[in-house]
């Protein structure tokens, strides 16, 4: 059974809530990723912040990354998966949520993040179009 602890990228880190967006950014650069998990004083996952989320959420609405935080972005009920659940249970949870990335935890702790890079290069032709096509699905007009 392949597990999420077997594809994640493994050394991932928080962006504690508390810094600011250009902290963010340069943590960002040094990592070499486009995402980092946002925790709580008690280092616990309160959301994921995405470069994007810098630029159009504070930059080009005229906000200062050196005055918002990284827990002011965070938006919306944070998404994780154990690190020995099932590579079915990783595409299911970014599927049914459509997320890009995913947060590995083991013991209450992060350990790895699972992106559409790691799905890439551990899964069949097949798993990715599924998760694909139900990712980036338009959701239904209102």
């Amino acid at each position: 059974m392949t597990t999420a602890g077997d594809i994640m990228h493994r050394g991932a880190q928080w962006i504690p809530a508390h810094e600011t967006l250009d902290r963010a950014a340069q943590l960002m650069r040094e990592l070499n990723v486009g995402a980092l998990p946002i925790s709580d004083e008690n280092e616990r996952l309160c959301g994921i912040l995405t470069d994007r989320d810098i630029v159009i959420g504070c930059v080009a609405m005229g906000r200062d990354p050196a005055k918002v935080t990284a827990g002011e972005m965070a938006q919306g009920t944070p998404r994780w998966i154990e690190a020995d659940a099932d590579v079915d249970d990783v595409l299911r949870e970014m599927q049914d949520h459509q997320i890009r990335r995913l947060p590995v935890i083991e013991n209450k702790r992060l350990v790895g993040m699972i992106s559409e890079a790691d799905l890439a290069r551990h899964l069949t032709e097949d798993q990715i179009h599924t998760w694909a096509e139900s990712v980036y699905a338009k959701s239904p007009m209102r």
